[in-house]
């Protein structure tokens, strides 16, 4: 396993962790490099979780982000070259997680994008792509928001904006009241 933070999404053979300002807020970007293999989409899992934690994700979100990421690692693992290694990239910003899982490929084809397991992973992540890159490396990309669902592109049911104190006497005002 080769985790390797850089600073401000430039990529960085020193090996640091640091932020930098781009439009307004902290940019930071986490590399993970590990075995094309199942076995190993538990550290990924974990990963996603955490980095979702630091951006104030809802624990909903932390799971979908945490299945989608599991998703799809699984379509590209289908195809991936067998001892050959899958790279995730996760870039961190205000509110905003994208994520770049990609491995080398047996055929060099973007997994279908009609499937179930496609549809599944959309409507977890929000924002979903794959491409294709130098030989045959597939990728797949997807962003997920904090708060935003995915199939509406609205906040969830039930969700308040703001601080909790004005949120709590918003509600209080309405409650009890006959």
């Amino acid at each position: 396993m080769n985790p390797t933070p850089s600073t401000g999404g430039a990529e960085n053979s020193g090996g640091t962790s640091g932020e930098a300002t781009h439009g307004g807020g902290p940019h930071d970007v986490v590399q993970l490099t590990l075995p094309a293999a199942s076995a190993y989409l538990t550290v990924l899992r974990t990963a996603t979780a955490s980095l979702a934690a630091r951006l104030d994700f809802t624990l909903d979100d932390i799971e979908d982000l945490r299945i989608a990421v599991d998703e799809a690692c699984a379509l590209l693992l289908v195809s991936a070259v067998p001892g050959s290694s899958l790279e995730c990239r996760f870039a961190l910003e205000p509110g905003v997680m994208k994520v770049l899982v990609t491995v080398e490929s047996l055929d060099g084809e973007p997994p279908s994008t009609e499937t179930f397991a496609w549809t599944v992973l959309t409507a977890l992540a929000g924002d979903v792509s794959s491409s294709t890159g130098p030989g045959s490396r597939v990728s797949i990309a997807l962003q997920k928001r904090r708060g935003v669902r995915a199939d509406l592109g609205e906040p969830p049911a039930g969700h308040v904006r703001g601080s909790g104190a004005a949120a709590t006497a918003a509600l209080g005002d309405t409650v009890g009241t006959s």
